[in-house]
């Protein structure tokens, strides 16, 4: 049997190595997850440091991760730009071997949770702000709270997170890529925007974090066009000055393709031709090219 051991109350930390282990190094998928008192090795009454990453144990081949006594271990490095997950992560996907885009997304969560391993929290913008007790290491220490007796549920819930946490950051990976190579960028009365014809959803909250007014994105297969416009971007001068208001263009857009459903939202900062949560609406007949046109000359 195949068995990977982490500390009792598990954190982020011993969480994300295990889940590196179980998610990545072929073949311990099934592996069973057990706990020890920090500083103790299962089943060894005087534990000393190995060597082997794959400890035999009996029958049974054994990882122990975050326990501060074994190779994916960092509490004897003293670097505090490492941590177990990393180590794990950096070992097992090296063991599995992956593509780039996959590589490189497990690096950037990575990073962030040895950040908050390190407790570099405190170089983060408003380290205080109750925007940072909805991360996943903060949900991790009120599920300790709240299952006082069950460590296995505690890694579970932390794994499932951390899942999807790695498939977001794939997409976000993906949506930079598309941005760089297939963005189109134009500027109009409501300041810098970038269309982008892409499968991708996360284009639009992305091109608005990177500082873009306005994002369009256009889905190649169903035809359906998103229009929204930051909330941080500001036009208009002195009495005139306001948030974006996308009126002009939904009016514009109904008159071109009166066809097509078009929603323009109460905020005026978001227009929607089709989404999946309606899929009644009918995607416009107007390219990419041509929905910045109008755009551009409102």
């Amino acid at each position: 049997m195949k068995v990977v051991v982490t500390h009792m109350r598990p954190d982020l930390d011993a969480v994300g190595s295990v889940w590196a282990i179980k998610r990545f190094l072929p073949n311990w998928e099934d592996a069973e997850v057990k706990f020890v008192p920090a500083g103790q090795k299962l089943g060894i009454e005087k534990p000393t440091e190995s060597t082997q990453v794959i400890e035999k144990n009996g029958t049974d081949e054994v990882i122990h991760v975050d326990t501060g006594l074994g190779p994916l271990d960092h509490h004897q490095t003293g670097d505090d730009n490492t941590c177990a997950a990393k180590r794990s992560w950096q070992w097992a996907i090296h063991e599995r071997g992956g593509s780039k885009p996959e590589i490189e997304a497990g690096d950037r969560l990575m990073d962030i949770v040895c950040e908050i391993d390190h407790f570099k929290e405190v170089f983060w913008p408003e380290p205080a702000s109750d925007r940072y007790e909805i991360t996943v290491s903060r949900i991790l220490d009120g599920l300790k709270l709240l299952e006082k007796d069950d460590d296995a549920k505690i890694v579970e819930f932390g794994m499932t997170c951390l899942d999807s946490l790695y498939r977001a950051f794939q997409n976000k990976i993906w949506a930079e890529r598309e941005l760089e190579e297939k963005g189109i960028e134009f500027t109009s009365v409501f300041g810098k925007g970038i269309g982008v014809e892409t499968f991708n959803d996360d284009i639009i909250h992305l091109s608005q974090r990177m500082g873009y007014n306005i994002a369009v994105r256009k889905d190649p297969k169903k035809g359906y066009i998103r229009i929204k416009a930051s909330p941080a971007a500001v036009v208009g001068k002195g009495k005139k000055k306001g948030q974006i208001d996308l009126t002009p263009v939904y009016e514009r857009l109904k008159e071109m393709d009166p066809d097509a459903t078009w929603f323009l939202h109460v905020s005026k900062r978001m227009l929607l031709n089709g989404t999946t949560k309606n899929p009644t609406m009918k995607p416009t007949s107007l390219s990419l090219k041509k929905i910045v046109e109008v755009i551009k000359e409102i």
